[in-house]
């Protein structure tokens, strides 16, 4: 008995001896994964000529449990570019809701009689930037479905919705004519389903014969703008040199240079000098068009209290707006964004209310914001400072949020080839291990590049990382570099 007894114990000691050995082999094991992985990126980055003199700032983190496995200046602050969006639209995830739509009201203080109606009719823009010009023809077909084809009032466009602050506090002087530095108003129109808002497209076609002048198109066709054509059609084997740059403070597009006879065209997307002005004017002229006669004068004011609501649209909900937003990078919308948070929140649609709203949520989300420095919800500034591992860890604590799915699947996609699914990683990671692998927001301004995101391993763990590259004299190279971290990451 004794003999037994003794026995029992020497097998249940050597039982809690080996139980002990092998429950130590899993962290041991993790430790030497993670010492390969440190060792993987740390030659990579030591071999980069790229990143001699520059600031490489990597965070990747387990997705499972939050974990850092590996830190290059990860506490230090840098220039996120447009991985900020991220931040943008997590806080506008969890404050408006997937479900969010923006408004556009049409209304009057007058009366309809006798298909008159005596009185002003305003256009109300609560921040949808997603209205097209298809949207002011249903507009003025429900206008006239009420009987009305004369306005005997003023046409009145409202957008004090924001303030009247057109651009965040650091837009370059070089950036304001493009699409990525559009001024933001609470009524804007896009030129197409990219939803740029404030802008217009213009496209550049060869002419009829060499030393003609190229056609020129206009999408939407409008007079708020002035075309200006000193380009020229050339021969086949000449280059093609066309510029098309809006004069700063004005409507006024110079198209110059030279475009080759049977050359592609050249489109740009040209930002506008008073949003709200244009989308007034485009929708006097949508009125126009299908019979509806407006007899006095366009001017901008308030809606007046007792004016009421003739008709009330929605824009497409934020899960789908979120889908241009992140995919194709659009400036425009992360200022929207911005604006309405501080509008829903704090009454007021500015960038002050509304930075103030971002980094309270970004609180809640986990995000040290006193390490942080916001200045617009775009990422566009080259003041905004955000250290890696404050972005890995946002994109670990979203992952138990209820919208987080919609997140997710806002990301672009590496080396998905469809537009709306790859986004700006559509042509990147192409033909290899990471293709498909990678979720992440691109982003890039001058001596920036950034890659933020969850990528899927091929030992089917999911990381979450990332790599923000500040003073790059080339920045382009940036994209090849995160390229090749994403490799080693998606190749764990």
């Amino acid at each position: 008995m004794r003999k037994t007894l003794i026995l029992s114990i020497s097998i249940m000691f050597i039982l809690a001896i080996c139980s002990l050995i092998h429950s130590k082999q899993l962290p041991v094991q993790a430790i030497e994964d993670s010492i390969g992985l440190e060792q993987k990126l740390n030659n990579l980055i030591h071999s980069e000529p790229d990143l001699k003199g520059a600031l490489t700032g990597i965070s990747v983190r387990n997705a499972a449990t939050g974990e850092i496995l590996y830190s290059q200046m990860g506490e230090t602050r840098l220039k996120p570019a447009s991985n900020l969006k991220l931040f943008t639209a997590a806080a506008a995830l969890s404050i408006l809701g997937a479900d969010y739509t923006f408004q556009t009201e049409i209304l009057t203080d007058g009366e309809v009689k006798k298909n008159i109606l005596s009185g002003n009719l305003y256009v109300r823009g609560k921040g949808d930037p997603t209205l097209l010009k298809a949207n002011f023809d249903q507009m003025a077909k429900d206008i006239k479905s009420l009987g009305i084809i004369e306005i005997k009032g003023d046409l009145i466009g409202d957008d004090t919705w924001y303030d009247d602050v057109r651009y965040s506090r650091d837009m370059n002087w070089s950036d304001e004519t493009y699409y990525y530095g559009a001024q933001i108003s609470a009524l804007t129109v896009s030129p197409d389903e990219d939803f740029d808002a404030g802008t217009v497209i213009v496209e550049v076609k060869p002419g009829t014969e060499i030393g003609k002048e190229p056609s020129i198109d206009l999408q939407p066709t409008t007079e708020y703008v002035e075309i200006i054509n000193h380009a020229k059609t050339v021969g086949s084997d000449e280059e093609k040199t066309i510029t098309i740059e809006r004069i700063h403070g004005t409507n006024t597009i110079i198209v110059e240079g030279t475009i080759p006879e049977k050359a592609k065209s050249k489109k740009e997307w040209i930002a506008v000098w008073e949003p709200t002005h244009f989308a007034l004017e485009l929708f006097k002229q949508t009125l126009e068009e299908n019979g509806i006669q407006v007899d006095g004068s366009q001017r901008f004011a308030a809606t007046p209290m007792n004016a009421s609501i003739l008709k009330s649209y929605q824009s497409k909900p934020l899960s789908e707006l979120l889908i241009p937003f992140m995919k194709l990078s659009n400036n425009v919308h992360g200022e929207v964004l911005v604006k309405e948070m501080g509008r829903v929140v704090k009454g007021e649609g500015s960038w002050e209310k509304g930075l103030e709203v971002l980094a309270s949520e970004l609180s809640e989300l986990g995000v040290r914001t006193n390490t942080i420095e916001l200045r617009d919800g775009s990422g566009i500034s080259h003041i905004n400072l955000v250290p890696p591992n404050e972005i890995t860890s946002l994109l670990f604590a979203v992952q138990k949020e209820r919208w987080f799915n919609h997140f997710l699947h806002s990301l672009p996609v590496s080396g998905a080839p469809e537009r709306m699914i790859g986004g700006t990683l559509r042509n990147r990671m192409l033909n290899s291990p990471a293709q498909w692998q990678v979720r992440a927001k691109t982003g890039s301004i001058a001596s920036v590049s950034s890659l933020s995101g969850y990528v899927d391993t091929k030992s089917g763990e999911r990381l979450i990382f990332s790599i923000i590259l500040n003073n790059l004299l080339n920045d382009a190279k940036g994209k090849l570099i995160e390229d090749k971290i994403a490799l080693v990451l998606a190749e764990q």
